[in-house]
């Protein structure tokens, strides 16, 4: 859950709408339960998906949060930007 509010934290640093997607569930980063309700572990693949003016910053940003998280030697998600 700790990861949950670091992203929930992230998103409030921008105007675009920053959702993550896993199979058929998508979940809104303004919202650390739609994030829990994923259920996504470690190693899943997750899809983003940024929209709104400042989308170039706030992907280069999700894109650092999740690459230092994997470099931390606990794991981490694969992110396929859409």
């Amino acid at each position: 859950m700790r990861h949950a509010v670091k992203l929930v934290q992230l998103n409030k640093f921008f105007r675009s709408t920053i959702c993550l997607k896993s199979d058929q569930k998508i979940a809104d980063l303004r919202s650390i339960i739609s994030i829990i309700s994923l259920c996504a572990t470690m190693g899943t693949a997750l899809d983003v998906e940024i929209n709104g003016d400042d989308e170039q910053e706030a992907t280069r940003a999700v894109e650092s949060a999740f690459s230092s998280h994997s470099h931390s030697g606990s794991g981490g998600s694969q992110i396929t930007r859409q």
